[in-house]
């Protein structure tokens, strides 16, 4: 197989690359083998000394998914479940419910059917909102902060009512090489 090294500068994307390399097991070497490229352009792409052109974002999403399943992420959705606290589970960039401690059910009016997979962040609070806006310039997604406490005050919601509180946000990494955050109510 031809092996080709692929050089761009200004790496912007933000492709996990290395995590689902790491999470599938596999050497630089054998996916740049796959991807036809050489290892040193993994390792400039996984670095982000290079973006990663489009065509090789695809082929390596295909080698490296993780097939979804009925216990993708099974044991920490059944933790966040059976919590007594007030928490729940939800995709950090798109804030789509994964899971909630019934706890945290009881204050919403809504079912819990119709809630999840949903985007919660329709329900949140302005404070909220100005939390959620400066998360990129204190390195949220890009792991360099894991957890954050938010001061909230209500959002005016009857179906899920937030109330003035102190809200912890942490970043957990779900089984398909994608972060979810974990927000628990404090007080």
């Amino acid at each position: 197989m031809h092996r080709q090294n692929i050089v761009q500068s200004n790496a912007t994307n933000t492709f996990p690359l290395k995590r689902l390399r790491l999470h599938r097991g596999m050497k630089q070497s054998h996916l740049a083998e796959l991807l036809g490229v050489t290892q040193t352009t993994v390792s400039r792409w996984e670095t982000g000394a290079f973006d990663m052109p489009e065509p090789y974002v695809a082929a390596a999403q295909k080698l490296l998914a993780v097939a979804p399943g009925p216990s993708q992420d099974s044991a920490l959705r059944r933790l966040v479940e059976a919590s007594s606290m007030k928490v729940h589970l939800v995709c950090d960039r798109t804030h789509r419910l994964l899971a909630a401690s019934r706890s945290r059910q009881a204050d919403w009016r809504a079912d819990m059917a119709d809630l999840m997979g949903k985007s919660m962040l329709v329900f949140a609070s302005p404070e909220i909102l100005v939390a959620e806006s400066g998360l990129d310039a204190m390195g949220w997604h890009e792991g360099g902060l894991a957890s954050l406490v938010v001061e909230t005050g209500i959002n005016g919601s009857d179906i899920v009512p937030i109330v003035p509180s102190r809200i912890l946000w942490e970043r957990v990494m779900l089984e398909d090489g994608t972060a979810g955050r974990l927000a628990t109510t404090l007080d």
